[in-house]
């Protein structure tokens, strides 16, 4: 029948309703993603904003340190949150977290740089981070409880996938209207610090598209599941303890962890962020080239998110979410490997006939894991392989003996680092730029290029590459939200699935970057950083196969 009603929900939700609320749901979430996403293009301008007492290195470190604390907080948010939406209803508490976001965002724009408000200035833009940061872990799970428990059984995949499509989307839109106003309004006017700058416009812009989704949000009704459980008495009183403090629920939201989100999690991040990262960092590829190849790639794949999501209706969740963890791992080294085949191919020939090596004593070479950028590694070990590093250069570890100042061998050419550890700042800073230019003079000289040449680059490759990475992510994506509504029972649905949602994607995924630029430090390799995904997403494809239930069948009601 055309008309739904879940079972022994009560209440007839007509096509008309359901239409809405995946629109209502959907536009609502876009919005807080494009929120969220912001503030990463617009990150360099933040930090000459607010961090105007410190030089521009320092400026843009304490700008990311700003933006890592919203992804922090995100599990914290979804315990908030998730508490209240058990408690109080899906639609009121995700009127709260789009209210919450969308404020804090617009603010943004608005409040005056460090020139003006001094420190204060950047505590309240920290305190709009982390309110956006809390609001985001919040809104996921209530769209996807509230829209989920308005599906039809048999369609809650292709219902909830269009809450999928909204991460992309989101990124997509933030990155399209920053490019937009960057190239109508003067290099000055958009990195102008003050309260008239361009980077504000896109903060502002965002005050129209809340009222429209407030608006929106108002017009919808409680889902029939939360209404009929609410209008009986059988609401959870604790969802917290209820859903993490027996072993039955609590192993029902670490599976959803370990077998689900934490794949799910490093696969979408490796697919759209890490690629990135990778072309603009490690590939030189300039970085309007890469956005715009990543744009296309993303248009093209967005409609995997449907078509996964409807397809898990029919098949299960798990065998695809799972087969696209398996693919990842199986294919992801190959797939850089041919991304930089298609992006640069100078480095990949470099790569192959230019053998470089660093010798150092072991006890010299610290683990270089910096999640935010901001620390200062002095050692010789470190500084020799961080300026190998910028250069996307391969190289090989010799043991030096004990005590020894560590060196780069390029061919037969040889260059000592610096031990900055006796050296005061200044002095640090000035013979580190020495060694870093000689050691790049060097591999320049070998054949690595200081950029990839636009000539050189095979732009559909490229793209059928990026395509094929993001729908991987479709895959592992799509179904998530579907099989994460019904895992949990509806008195603590909406909590017990946002806190492995969040974990998995704030943390095991947020963490992705700084993890891989460690991996490649310690070997020299610059795929290296591919095996965190790999080895996540082989954990969850083992965990997933031996204890995750499929779902798609479940009346989301019948276990209350």
């Amino acid at each position: 029948m055309s008309a739904m009603a879940e079972a022994g929900s009560g209440r007839v939700v007509t096509p008309k309703e359901e239409r809405k609320v995946i629109f209502a749901s959907s536009l609502g979430t876009v919005f807080e993603w494009y929120d969220f996403y912001l503030y990463g293009w617009t990150a360099a301008q933040i930090g000459k904003a607010f961090y105007s007492a410190f030089d521009a290195n320092t400026q843009f470190i304490f700008a990311l340190l700003t933006f890592s604390a919203g992804f922090l907080v995100r599990p914290f948010g979804a315990l908030v949150f998730g508490r209240l939406g058990d408690l109080v209803g899906r639609k009121y508490t995700f009127l709260v977290t789009i209210t919450i976001m969308g404020l804090s965002t617009f603010l943004v724009g608005l409040v005056p740089g460090y020139a003006t408000l001094g420190w204060l200035a950047p505590a309240i833009l920290i305190f709009l981070r982390l309110l956006q940061g809390l609001a985001l872990g919040g809104e996921y799970g209530g769209a996807a409880t509230y829209v989920a428990e308005h599906s039809p059984r048999g369609r809650r995949g292709f219902f909830t996938s269009w809450i999928q499509t909204t991460a992309t989307i989101g990124l997509f839109m933030s990155l399209l209207v920053v490019y937009i106003v960057r190239n109508n309004v003067t290099p000055a006017q958009f990195e102008d610090p003050g309260l008239w700058s361009g980077w504000r416009i896109p903060y502002l812009l965002s005050i129209v598209l809340l009222g429209v989704s407030i608006w929106i949000r108002l017009t919808l009704s409680e889902s029939p599941a939360f209404q009929k459980m609410k209008d009986e008495g059988r609401r959870s009183k604790a969802p917290l303890s209820e859903a993490f403090g027996n072993w039955t629920n609590g192993r029902i939201a670490l599976i959803a962890l370990f077998g689900l989100t934490a794949g799910q999690a490093v696969i979408w991040y490796g697919g759209q962020f890490y690629a990135r990262l990778f072309l603009v960092n490690t590939l030189k590829v300039p970085a309007n080239t890469a956005d715009e190849a990543l744009i296309i790639a993303l248009i093209i794949a967005t409609v995997g998110f449907l078509f996964f999501g409807w397809l898990s209706d029919k098949i299960g969740r798990k065998p695809i979410i799972l087969a696209g963890c398996l693919l990842g791992a199986v294919t992801y080294h190959w797939t850089f490997a041919m991304i930089t085949h298609a992006s640069n191919p100078a480095l990949e020939s470099a790569l192959a006939s230019a053998p470089v090596s660093v010798v150092a004593d072991p006890a010299d070479c610290n683990l270089l894991f910096d999640p935010v950028g901001g620390r200062v590694f002095k050692n010789s070990c470190d500084v020799a392989r961080q300026a190998l590093i910028a250069s996307s250069v391969n190289f090989q570890m010799e043991k030096a003996p004990p005590g020894t100042v560590a060196k780069v061998r390029v061919g037969q050419a040889s260059f000592d680092s610096v031990n900055g550890n006796p050296l005061d700042g200044a002095a640090f800073a000035t013979q580190r730029a020495a060694f870093v230019k000689s050691v790049t003079d060097a591999v320049r000289a070998a054949g690595y290029p200081a950029s990839a040449d636009p000539k050189a680059i095979n732009t559909p490759l490229l793209i059928a590459l990026l395509v094929y990475l993001a729908i991987l992510v479709t895959m592992v994506y799509g179904p998530i939200a579907a099989a994460l509504v019904e895992l949990f029972p509806t008195r603590i649905r909406y909590t017990g699935m946002s806190l492995p949602y969040h974990i998995g994607n704030g943390w095991f995924g947020g963490l992705l970057p700084p993890i891989a630029v460690a991996l490649v430090a310690a070997t020299g390799d610059i795929y290296a950083g591919l095996w965190y995904p790999i080895a996540i997403a082989s954990m969850t494809f083992v965990i997933g196969l031996i204890f995750v239930p499929e779902t798609k069948d479940r009346d989301l009601t019948a276990d209350d």
